[in-house]
């Protein structure tokens, strides 16, 4: 018996279907993609559960005839090839490739008119078996049914999500070609229900940031900054987010690549590093990029579903990117510290913070800076260590743990009580002295209402109010639910919120897990949840932002992660919400009682995000900051 042999051409589509058309939402893509490349100026789509009973789409595009029709679903039939030339592409390749990899592993009919004949055809193909063409009335377009998807592979339906999940990726693959093309109508239903609707846009540059407002948001669309920048001869445009229109995972990060959506590290490394230093840890930026490339500088068939490319001048497409991010964000006076600043941060940034031992440099008398400004990156903080007296991770005293707890009590009542007009620090000389003997300190001022100055026995200590309280709401959710189910506050006013469906789905299925950290949330109706009780900890909160943020975050990471994990993922997204913000002013009780619950909280010396939560100068440091040493 021979070892080498031909397999048969039914198991040839089976494995070519495999490659291209893993889930639903790929042969969707496919088929609209199909529909773009037929000059199609409205597409409409139809799902039953989630694709994978039926997906139907139909188009107005120029149509196929009897001949074309028979040829489309024939293996390597194309139009994206106008030349011998494999990297000549401009098109998406109308009305073939995927359709017999599509035909093979479900049944799939096939109805089209050019409008040039008295009627139009249709075909069936079940599981790989081709129908004769047989006249069909219809106008001008195509529709393309595709029925019980992978009913003849059972094996790769063991590995299909959830109907909520496999629709929220059929939308998600809609929503990304919508993007691209708004000169373009789209809509999709999903039974009876409407998933979305996006109206055609002109074709220019405000056509397409209205597409990308109905898309993502008029938030976004209005308040982001048009991008628009070119090397050599690759051009990229588009709208990147303010950074502070940050989101816990990649999903809102958007990349095209000659108006074919691509999910690819080396784009998505380069837009995180244009924003540099200006994005908390964790966070990731919203931003939609369209880069033209000609077509002979990138290879778009790397990658079976053409989810990513590779260019020829990678270091290229990296610095346009990086570079025309970082320069579009600092004309926009968002990266662009005063010099002073940063002068001030080589001092605080540096080995002084952690020995006192640095060498710095003397102070001219002139007047004029004798060195020149070292700006630290967020990398700078890689070897920051938590100070002695606080970097203990182990579990707190009895005596410790009381003391926490009066002065979270302490501190709410505070927040809540204390006027105006409280002073920084209390004017009992024995109460001062004690203060200043205390590892942070006596609070003295407060700093553009976000950061906190306090004065020890050794120096100064600056505190980011908002970092240290996060670290503290979260150590106090953790030791909550240690001893059970941490306490909630129920709402006056249930509120509902709606979420994309495959959020919802993710957020509803760890209801359980959100209710031991004091969220208490319920289905409401499709696509929407409502919230009938916070977390107690957190105080008063944004219960629609919370939400949000966090059935977007677990939708990213799955099950992928431990239940600890998630935990951990739970408890740091609530505790940043709840905790104190920047542009909050506090008077002289709440600022003391903070630095006195940092110094008996775990690991307060970072923040959930992993910066410091405050740095410190002994007096021999001020000194050599002003040249007296």
């Amino acid at each position: 018996m021979a070892d080498i042999r031909l397999l048969p051409s039914h198991l040839v589509d089976q494995i070519a279907a495999g490659e291209v058309i893993e889930r639903p939402s790929a042969a969707l893509k496919e088929l609209v993609e199909n529909a773009i490349d037929a000059g199609a100026s409205h597409i409409s789509i139809t799902l039953a559960e989630g694709g994978l009973r039926e997906i139907i789409v139909s188009d107005d595009g120029k149509g196929m005839s009897c001949d074309e029709l028979g040829l489309a679903i024939q293996r390597h039939a194309t139009s994206k090839l106008p030349t011998a030339d494999l990297f000549d592409i401009n098109s998406f390749g109308f009305r073939g490739e995927a359709l017999p990899s599509i035909g093979s592993v479900s049944t799939m009919i096939m109805r089209s008119a050019t409008g040039g004949e008295a009627h139009g055809w249709a075909m069936e193909i079940d599981k790989g078996t081709i129908g004769r063409a047989i006249p069909h009335a219809m106008e001008k377009g195509t529709t393309i049914i595709v029925k019980d998807l992978f009913a003849n592979v059972p094996a790769r339906l063991k590995f299909m999500k959830t109907t909520r999940t496999e629709t929220g990726n059929c939308v998600d693959v809609i929503k990304r070609l919508a993007m691209a093309w708004p000169q373009i109508s789209f809509e999709a239903f999903d039974g009876q229900r409407r998933l979305l609707h996006y109206v055609r846009r002109l074709d220019d540059e405000a056509g397409r940031a209205a597409r990308l407002g109905d898309v993502i948001g008029r938030a976004f669309s209005e308040q982001a900054i048009m991008l628009d920048a070119r090397r050599d001869e690759a051009m990229m445009t588009g709208l990147i987010g303010l950074p502070t229109m940050n989101k816990p995972t990649t999903a809102q990060m958007y990349f095209f690549v000659n108006n074919r959506p691509v999910r690819d590290r080396l784009l998505l490394g380069a837009l995180r590093a244009g924003y540099g230093d200006t994005l908390p840890r964790g966070r990731h930026p919203m931003a939609v990029l369209f880069l033209t490339v000609p077509p002979a500088l990138v290879d778009v068939n790397v990658h079976p579903a053409k989810a990513e490319v590779r260019f020829q001048d990678q270091a290229g497409i990296r610095s346009l990117i990086v570079g025309s991010v970082m320069s579009h964000l600092r004309d926009a006076a968002l990266n662009n510290p005063a010099e002073s600043g940063g002068d001030s941060l080589r001092y605080f940034q540096s080995d002084a913070t952690k020995t006192g031992s640095a060498s710095f440099p003397k102070a001219s008398v002139t007047g004029a800076s004798s060195y020149v400004p070292h700006y630290r990156t967020p990398s700078a903080y890689a070897d920051w260590q938590v100070p002695s007296h606080l970097a203990s991770s182990q579990p707190l005293s009895a005596a410790a743990s009381e003391r926490a707890a009066q002065a979270a009590q302490t501190m709410s009542s505070e927040i809540a009580e204390a006027p105006p007009q409280a002073p920084i620090a209390p004017t009992d000389q024995d109460e001062v002295a004690r203060l200043h003997n205390a590892p942070l300190g006596a609070a003295k001022a407060q700093l553009h209402n976000t950061y906190l100055v306090s004065e020890t026995a050794e120096g100064m200590v600056i505190i980011d109010q908002h970092a240290a309280h996060e670290r503290l709401v979260m150590e106090r959710m953790k030791a909550a639910m240690e001893t059970g189910e941490a306490p909630s506050q129920i709402l006056l006013l249930p509120e509902v919120i709606d979420l994309p469906d495959d959020q919802c789905a993710a957020l509803i299925a760890q209801a359980d897990l959100v209710k031991q950290a004091g969220l208490v949330i319920e289905a409401f109706g499709e696509g929407a949840v409502i919230v009938r009780e916070t977390p107690a900890i957190v105080g008063e909160v944004d219960a629609k932002k919370l939400v949000s943020d966090l059935a977007e975050e677990l939708a990213e990471i799955g099950t992928s992660l431990s239940f600890d994990q998630q935990i951990e993922h739970v408890i740091a997204t609530m505790s940043c919400h709840g905790s104190v913000r920047a542009g909050r002013a506090l008077n002289g009780h709440e600022m003391n009682a903070l630095l006195r619950e940092m110094e008996v909280t775990p690991r307060s010396g970072q923040c959930n995000h992993g910066r410091p939560t405050y740095v410190s100068l002994s007096l021999k440091d001020i000194e050599k900051l002003f040249g007296r040493r």
